[in-house]
């Protein structure tokens, strides 16, 4: 959301479930994708990875058992990709933290450490 700072941001999904300490809980998300000293930037403020980064957090900030991420690296030059693919990587190892990836991109496909391929639909 563009007029909300990026722990706004990720307080989203905290206020649909009616969560306490959402500022607190929205602010340790940010910290895992090292971003809590961006916490009160809009998104304008923030670079294209950093925006991404929030994405992340707000995914995250409600402890999900599986992260569905769609595209996660489509709108981001490729430094910024391999920067976002890194934390999605480092977040499953340290945080134990499972990310289904949906992707056009080889190469991202290629940092993961299952590929399910498909076409039209069908896995080939």
């Amino acid at each position: 959301m563009p007029v909300l700072t990026a722990v706004e941001n990720v307080e989203l999904p905290l206020l649909v479930a009616r969560v306490s300490a959402k500022a607190a809980r929205a602010l340790e998300a940010l910290d895992m994708v090292d971003l809590a000293h961006r916490a009160s930037h809009l998104p304008d403020e923030l670079s294209g990875g950093q925006r991404q980064r929030v994405t992340i957090a707000r995914a995250l900030v409600n402890n999900p058992a599986i992260v569905w991420a769609d595209e996660p690296t489509g709108d981001l030059d490729s430094e910024n990709a391999g920067e976002i693919v890194a934390l999605m990587r480092m977040l499953n190892r340290e945080r134990r933290l499972t990310f289904l990836i949906v992707t056009h991109d080889i190469s991202i496909g290629r940092a993961t450490d299952r590929i399910v391929r498909m076409v039209d639909g069908q896995t080939p």
